[in-house]
């Protein structure tokens, strides 16, 4: 399968034939053009700041990117200068390799650990968790290879998920003698499901992509060529619309799935009254009136 579904039907069109507004989508690409990339390279991964769009590349092929401390350490540390870079609208979260993007945490470390240890190992990917679920700006994960353990947390904390063919997922922690620890047992079931979710962490059973598809667990299927190019699409459509905007609308997504519905709408009405009196709000409104694109401020 090559195409997502959102729950209200399936889109007949391929990812990468997909085409979005036009307008601030010029700006975005010119700016990312013009500016040229700023490379702030890490131990275990490296970030790319382009223009609005950010890149985070996981970078130890020789291990298929399992998560030690350090990497973890350098995961977060990215994350959070991501979250010093104002002009950040969208970030782009991949590997290095086709093989994997991350074949979990690392058992060899792990091992070693007493209950304090693991205790402290799991805090660590819940910090990472909930800066990419809530934190930072939308995040477009490039999903290849194995996607295993906490891996596969990630990818759920993620806020859209493109898959090639050739990927599998799995969270086989029953098979060391845990659970999962770095939030799958809660974002796993709110993305496929409490039956299928408890199917796939009891028996640690892997998934493959088009399964993934069907589950809800990815938005997309593409064959390997068509990765980036697919992703960068629908980065650089994101990365086209006003930054608080977009923060408001992925803060009122987390509020919805973790608290009732009455306080999900509650926080969707502030939400939509406090845009009124943004600069965006009313730059988009007579952009509109005046049949021109917006000119995004993002304040």
């Amino acid at each position: 399968m090559d195409a997502g579904k959102d729950g209200k039907g399936t889109d007949d069109k391929k990812p990468s034939q997909m085409t979005y507004a036009p307008g601030p989508l010029g700006k975005v690409i010119k700016e990312i053009t013009e500016c040229g990339p700023e490379e702030h390279m890490f131990t275990n991964l490296s970030l790319e700041l382009e223009g609005p769009i950010a890149t985070i590349t996981l970078n130890r092929p020789e291990t298929l990117n399992v998560f030690t401390l350090p990497m973890l350490t350098d995961l977060e540390a990215a994350l959070d200068k991501i979250l010093k870079t104002p002009k950040t609208k969208c970030i782009i979260f991949k590997s290095s390799t086709s093989k994997a993007f991350s074949a979990g945490a690392d058992i060899r470390e792990m091992s070693q650990r007493d209950v304090m240890g693991g205790i402290e190992f799991a805090e660590i990917g819940h910090r990472i968790g909930r800066k990419l679920e809530l934190e930072v700006p939308p995040v477009v994960i490039a999903l290849n290879g194995l996607v295993l353990g906490g891996a596969c947390e990630f990818a759920c904390a993620c806020d859209i998920r493109v898959a090639t063919k050739q990927t599998y997922f799995s969270q086989p922690e029953i098979n060391i003698g845990v659970i999962p620890g770095w939030g799958g047992t809660q974002r796993l079931m709110r993305l496929i499901g409490v039956s299928k979710a408890k199917e796939m962490i009891y028996t640690g059973n892997r998934v493959d992509a088009d399964t993934a598809l069907d589950l809800g667990l990815v938005n997309y299927v593409v064959e390997q060529d068509q990765l980036m190019p697919t992703v960068t699409n629908i980065a650089t459509a994101i990365a086209s619309k006003s930054k608080p905007v977009l923060m408001a609308a992925k803060q009122a997504f987390h509020i919805g799935l973790n608290s009732t519905l009455e306080a999900g709408l509650r926080f969707e009405v502030q939400k939509w009254g406090t845009l009124f009196g943004s600069y965006d709000r009313t730059e988009g409104m007579k952009a509109f009136l005046e049949k021109r694109h917006p000119e995004w401020h993002d304040k």
